[in-house]
């Protein structure tokens, strides 16, 4: 049986599991912001639509410079993607055929971007009894004669956010190593008091930052992220990136929200209000859960049992989760929820006591 190897389109999933795709379906397996794209994008979809009879911009330099000086960057220090999974891909080819690292669980992209060109990997696995923290002697110890490594920072799946102290030590480590440290922070503007590694980078000429449009913005469809890095790998990377991967509307789209800090905010709180809402009522139901600080988290049996049968009770129920299968050391004994609405939730918990009342009673 093989699995949809990401969250979102549902259908894909009722499909690998021999289930009819219901008419009302909530999506716990895509993670991006339960409340929409900020109203500002739906108000000028109209005026986008005369962007599309020329060719974008190849370069995106007009959202770029409002990207750099938001972040107190350069303009040669920001490469923009179509998507962040473009960019993750380009990095790929960049490092074809070298050694990599990965700290994983985490996104699953990284590998098989890393697999399609050739590199060897190599994984620092987290564990659940550390809180699924980072192990900082361990991954230094396995730096050595690697060309890079990925972190992913809040990590996907557990949404744990590390300790910004830690990172850096990592980062310096790696640095008299000539080593690169790939930080993805797609998630971080979930975070109700952010932070990130951008403003190191002019210390750690290895630090390369991955940032995405989609998530907090729920613009999945249109594909837009950013990478931010020194200005000569910025060169090198942008020599392998195709002319106008990025359409005009996108970017149009991405000029506005930069200018959605308000949006950011009250979704951030919203989603920390729901998220705690909702570990309270998981936890209630005798479930394990990780200590997430994003929109999303994962879930286990306190006996760390597959949990494919909740997975396909939950499809029975309309609702469907992230399974963990191909994720490096999860193996299904665990499931991902994304932070939904409080309307949403009430009906993810209610689903999970009638599968507490049918386990106990079976």
């Amino acid at each position: 049986m093989r699995l949809p190897e990401h969250g979102s389109n549902p259908q894909h999933l009722f499909k690998a599991l021999n289930f009819s795709t219901p008419n009302d379906i909530v999506d716990f397996s895509v993670n991006v912001n339960p409340f929409g794209m900020p109203k500002s994008i739906e108000q000028q979809w109209a005026n986008f639509l005369g962007k599309i009879s020329d060719y974008p911009d190849p370069h995106s330099t007009v959202l770029k410079t409002k990207l750099a000086k938001r972040e107190a960057i350069n303009v040669d220090e920001i490469l923009i993607g179509n998507g962040a999974a473009e960019l993750i891909f380009i990095l790929a080819q960049y490092l074809r055929k070298e050694n990599i690292l990965i700290v994983d669980p985490t996104f699953s992209e990284y590998r098989t971007a890393c697999n399609t060109y050739g590199c060897q990997i190599e994984s620092v696995p987290l564990t659940e009894e550390n809180g699924w923290q980072l192990d900082v002697e361990q991954i230094i110890e396995n730096l050595t004669g690697k060309a890079a490594v990925f972190i992913c920072n809040p990590n996907n799946p557990t949404g744990v956010r590390y300790d910004r102290n830690a990172l850096l030590t990592i980062v310096d480590a790696a640095h008299k190593l000539n080593v690169l440290i790939i930080v993805d922070e797609a998630f971080y503007d979930f975070c109700v008091d952010p932070y990130t590694l951008v403003p190191h980078m002019k210390t750690y000429p290895n630090l390369i930052i991955l940032r995405s449009f989609t998530k907090m913005f729920a613009i999945a469809g249109i594909r837009l992220g950013w990478l931010a890095a020194n200005p000569q790998l910025i060169s090198e990377l942008s020599a392998l990136k195709p002319h106008w991967s990025v359409n005009a509307i996108a970017e149009k789209i991405g000029l506005l929200c930069l200018d959605e800090e308000v949006f950011v905010q009250q979704t951030a709180q919203q989603i920390k209000m729901e998220r705690q809402r909702m570990m309270t009522q998981v936890t209630a139901l005798d479930f394990i859960v990780s200590n997430s600080k994003t929109n999303y988290y994962l879930l286990r049996d306190k006996k760390k049992r597959n949990l494919e049968p909740l997975l396909r009770f939950l499809l029975e129920e309309g609702i469907t989760a992230r399974h963990t299968e191909n994720f490096i050391n999860l193996s299904g004994n665990y499931l991902r929820f994304a932070v939904r609405t409080a309307r949403e939730n009430n009906r993810l918990i209610t689903a999970l006591k009638r599968w507490r009342q049918a386990c106990s009673s079976s």
